[in-house]
C-alpha cells in the first residue's frame, strides 16, 4: 500500500507530466520547421536530449517513492531522498536547455552546471535508496 507522502510526492510529479508533454509538442513544431527559430544541430541535440531526460526521470521518480516506502530509514532521509528523484529530474533536464539557450551556440555555456548538480542529485538518490532497500530486506 502507499503511504501518505508518496501518494503526495506521485501526486505532484505526475502533474508535471503536462508541461513534459507541451515540451515536447514544442520541439516537434522546431525540428519539423513549423516555427521557425534558428537553431545550430548541438542545440538541438541539447534540446532533444532535455527533452528525453524529463520523461524518463519522472518515470523514474515515481518508481522511487513506491521503492522509498519499503525502506526503514529515518523520516528526514526519507523525505530528502523522496525530493531528490523529482528535484534530479528537474535539474538534469533544465540543464540541457539552459545551457543550449543563446544564439548560435555550438557549445554548453555555463549553465551546464545546472546539469551536473542534477546528476549528482540523483546518484546520491540513486546509492541512498540501493542501500536503504539492501538494509530493509
Amino acid at each position: 500500500m502507499m503511504t501518505s507522502i508518496s501518494k503526495l510526492m506521485c501526486g505532484i510529479t505526475i502533474l508535471t507530466v503536462p508541461t513534459i508533454a507541451y515540451g515536447g509538442y514544442f520541439l516537434l513544431t522546431i525540428l519539423s520547421g513549423s516555427v521557425k527559430i534558428p537553431l545550430t544541430d548541438f542545440q538541438k541535440a541539447m534540446f532533444r536530449a532535455g527533452h528525453a531526460h524529463a520523461g524518463v526521470l519522472v518515470l523514474l521518480s515515481l518508481i522511487a517513492q513506491l521503492l522509498l516506502d519499503n525502506t526503514q530509514m529515518s523520516p528526514g532521509l526519507d523525505l530528502a531522498t523522496r525530493i531528490a528523484f523529482p528535484l534530479a529530474a528537474i535539474l538534469i533536464s533544465s540543464g540541457f536547455f539552459a545551457s543550449a539557450g543563446g544564439s548560435g551556440l555550438t557549445q554548453p555555456n555555463k549553465f551546464i552546471i545546472i546539469l551536473y548538480a542534477g546528476a549528482l542529485l540523483l546518484v546520491a538518490g540513486l546509492i541512498v535508496l540501493g542501500v536503504g532497500l539492501i538494509k530493509s530486506r
